[in-house]
């Protein structure tokens, strides 16, 4: 991945994950309003995306930091130097690819949910 589209991805992520915020807190709002008891599942799935999305991140970061430091291990068996700088954009990548994912998904969701 290039160093643009991991700052495009973060800005992304910037600007929709606030956006999903205030569709969830305005149904919650309109709920509470109309005296419509609370949807809990609305509310479940807040919780269990947030633990599965870090899950997912946690274990695709290991996976880029083995690789990079495997990819660092040949290139010196291999004669090659030490790169201290690659990696870290891959890294980066990885952790935020699973919110990323999500953020999108519900973005697209509560939107068409609430037209």
């Amino acid at each position: 991945m290039t160093t643009r589209r991991l700052h495009l991805d973060t800005f992304t992520l910037w600007f929709e994950a606030p956006f999903v915020m205030a569709l969830r807190l305005h149904e919650m709002q309109m709920a509470a309003l109309t005296g419509k008891s609370q949807d809990s599942t609305e509310i479940n799935r807040m919780v269990s995306e947030k633990i599965a999305a870090t899950a997912e991140s946690a274990m695709a970061v290991n996976m880029a930091l083995w690789r990079a430091g495997f990819d660092n291990a040949v290139r010196m068996m291999t004669g090659g130097g030490a790169s201290f700088g690659l990696g870290g954009t891959a890294i980066a990548a990885a952790a935020l690819k699973p919110y990323g994912k999500r953020v999108r998904g519900n973005a697209r969701r509560l939107s068409r949910k609430s037209s």
